[in-house]
């Protein structure tokens, strides 16, 4: 099992309480909302560690599909263009946050620790710590169960936490054939070395190695993430006309949130050149088995199940959530949207990786006592149609529960009708360190609406995890 590694973040000094000083609209603000407490209603039945940790608020950006050419936007744009309206409509100043933790996988080489660098552009002054945390698909979730770990412990009161990606500024790599040449060239000192180096030159060496197709290969099993997919819809037998139907109510139920207005997180965001996005550019609404049917396999030829139309998109974006204590809420008069129950990680064979929703959530559950039935709302992250239908029916399976999940039983069959209710990542995309921290957010949201006291949001982890979160609706 893999365990989040706690770390005490730093005190804040001397210098930051005179660096604090906010201006008046913002102390008026704060003592207005503060006059009004809200009223909060905590289980009794449900322990966690520590204090009581509440996600207040939240937004993200629209998901951006990703073309032939780098985005508009780079990872730290991105959750800087989510991290401005979130903040402006707080009733504290960004300077009274204690820390800054962002999820991201791929960094961009000019924002080295992009948690850092986000932080000092939405302004939160360079007191405010930030920093940048990595489990691959679960990162941007992996930045809030950090961050509720730290406020539990009363290491902190206020802590902004999220995840940002921008896939389409993934690197084209030089081989290391070329890049043997390219030293040997700039290495080089006389005329003669130097033609030396150019008779050395192939022309295949200009032939770049593309970093994001190398990093959706397991590096220890040497298996591609599609792959694992197909070994999953193997196992289970999950039919191709099974996944393009689920593919087909991801996008049809994307598209319905859309026009019902039912992302109120999402906010649009206008680039360099004045263009706008206002909503998640890869859905497809309309589409049928039938069309996707026509598709070719991607990743086992002939017969495969795993097509580019029922698997997670190639998309940047970014979401950030904001984690407060009791103290923080009294203090600034905050309206918790959720309670923080308990975070899973489970592990497994890479191979199989898809699987790790399966684990962490029954994990998670059972060691609260509850059945799948107690929740009402469930995100599981879609990386693909095959791997969340795979998860599914491993919970009926009862030689799958009692030999994996420890269950006496079956942990049963999960009502699709709460699951994913405004579609995933087959119709809006899979900005990698991005998707954990929406599927947090969103499952507060979906869940309000189905009138559910608990949510659950999980999701699959390259390199053969699992994770899980557990949420109490306020």
């Amino acid at each position: 099992m893999v365990k989040a590694v706690k770390k005490t973040p730093a005190k804040k000094t001397a210098a930051k309480k005179t660096a604090a000083k906010k201006p008046a609209t913002r102390k008026a603000a704060a003592k207005k909302a503060a006059s009004a407490k809200p009223a909060i209603k905590r289980s009794t039945s449900l322990s966690t560690i520590g204090r009581a940790v509440y996600i207040v608020d939240g937004a993200r950006t629209p998901m951006i599909k990703a073309g032939n050419k780098a985005g508009p936007f780079t990872p730290v744009d991105l959750a800087v263009e989510a991290g401005r309206p979130l903040l402006a409509r707080q009733p504290f100043d960004p300077r009274e946050i204690d820390d800054v933790i962002l999820g991201l996988v791929n960094v961009h080489p000019d924002e080295v620790n992009p948690g850092r660098v986000a932080a000092l552009r939405l302004g939160c002054g360079s007191e405010v710590p930030g920093w940048t945390v990595q489990r691959n698909c679960a990162s941007g979730q992996q930045s809030i169960d950090t961050a509720w770990k730290y406020i539990a412990a009363g290491n902190a009161d206020l802590i902004l936490a999220g995840g940002a990606e921008a896939l389409s500024h993934a690197p084209l790599l030089f081989t290391q054939k070329a890049a043997g040449w390219f030293g040997q060239f700039m290495t080089a000192k006389t005329t003669g070395q130097k033609l030396a180096a150019i008779k050395n030159f192939r022309p295949n060496m200009l032939q770049p190695s593309i970093g994001l197709l190398r990093g959706l290969t397991d590096p220890v099993v040497k298996v591609n993430m599609g792959v694992t997919a197909e070994i999953l819809a193997h196992r289970f037998n999950i039919s191709r006309t099974d996944a393009d139907a689920y593919s087909v109510r991801s996008h049809d139920r994307l598209a319905a949130a859309h026009n019902n207005g039912h992302l109120e997180e999402m906010h649009a965001i206008i680039d360099r050149n004045g263009k706008l996005y206002d909503h998640d550019d890869g859905v497809r609404p309309g589409n049928t088995v039938e069309n996707l049917a026509k598709l070719r396999p991607a990743f086992e030829k002939p017969y495969g199940k795993v097509t580019a139309g029922n698997s997670s998109q190639i998309t940047d974006g970014a979401s950030w959530t904001i984690l407060a204590s009791q103290d923080a809420v009294d203090k600034y008069g905050l309206k918790p949207m959720a309670r923080i129950v308990d975070c899973d990680w489970s592990s497994l064979d890479p191979s199989v990786m898809g699987l790790g929703p399966a684990l962490a959530s029954a994990r998670l559950l059972t060691r609260h006592g509850l059945k799948q039935k107690d929740v009402g709302a469930w995100e599981i992250n879609e990386a693909f149609a095959a791997q969340v239908l795979s998860c599914l029916k491993a919970w009926t399976q009862k030689d799958f529960c009692q030999n994996i999940l420890g269950l006496d039983e079956p942990f049963g069959e999960l009502d699709q009708d709460i699951l994913n209710i405004d579609g995933g990542a087959i119709s809006l995309g899979h900005p990698v360190g991005t998707s954990g921290n929406r599927i947090t957010l969103h499952a507060i949201h979906a869940a309000r609406r189905l009138n559910s006291q608990l949510a659950v949001a999980s999701e699959c982890i390259g390199g053969g995890m699992g994770g899980a979160m557990l949420l109490e609706i306020m």
